[in-house]
């Protein structure tokens, strides 16, 4: 089975991929996770990946193909993965259609969850996390039991991630539409889109991904 998941960022898409991963063997595989495993390895192809991400420059797409080729060979891809992160664009949609074409595999499902944006950037700003243990909070949804102490290790200090601002979120956002405006289209003529409601339960966002993908 393979899979691409699509999402904004604060949708849940990470959380929905570890379950993807726990429940059906599969592996996410993220471009950013891949690029520096591919440098880390000291490979001909991660030197010279090195050397474009040192310059500040984009990763060209015969590159982002070839890690993403080698990558899927290892043996903890045999049962299928997901791809996050890749493709962003038409070329690179054509471009892993003729790898996975080369290898006899064939793309399964594009999953795309859907949300709305004024509550996404309500969920993404009034989130926090305990200092000590990580534990995760909100001030709307989620706080904790007492005032200023933590639930899981009693902690009284917090911390709140600096791009969790409205500005930044909303730029966030607005780069993602701008690369995945023109790849759902593309996917869509070949009818293998299932489109998630991304508000959702956690749980039911899980059984409707279950329900698309059998």
């Amino acid at each position: 089975m393979i899979l691409i998941l699509l999402g904004p960022p604060g949708c849940g898409k990470g959380t929905q991929a570890k379950r993807l991963e726990d429940a059906h063997g599969l592996v996410q595989l993220s471009t950013g996770d891949m690029l520096r495993a591919a440098v880390a390895s000291g490979s001909e192809m991660g030197q010279q990946a090195k050397k474009i991400m040192e310059a500040g420059e984009l990763m060209p797409d015969e590159i982002m193909v070839e890690i993403i080729s080698e990558r899927i060979d290892q043996p903890d891809c045999a049962n299928g993965f997901i791809l996050d992160g890749f493709p962003r664009t038409t070329p690179q949609a054509t471009a892993l259609d003729k790898l996975l074409d080369a290898k006899s595999l064939s793309l399964g499902k594009v999953i795309v969850l859907k949300v709305n944006e004024k509550a996404l950037v309500e969920r993404i700003t009034g989130r926090y996390s305990c200092s000590n243990c990580g534990a995760g909070y909100h001030d709307t949804f989620q706080q904790p039991k007492q005032d200023g102490v933590c639930n899981s290790c009693g902690g009284t200090e917090f911390t709140r991630r600096a791009d969790d601002n409205e500005e930044t979120v909303r730029s966030r956002l607005g780069a993602y539409h701008a690369q995945t405006a023109e790849i759902v289209p593309y996917y869509e003529q070949r009818d293998i889109v299932a489109e998630i409601d991304g508000m959702q339960d956690i749980d039911n966002v899980t059984v409707a991904i279950q329900g698309v993908i059998g």
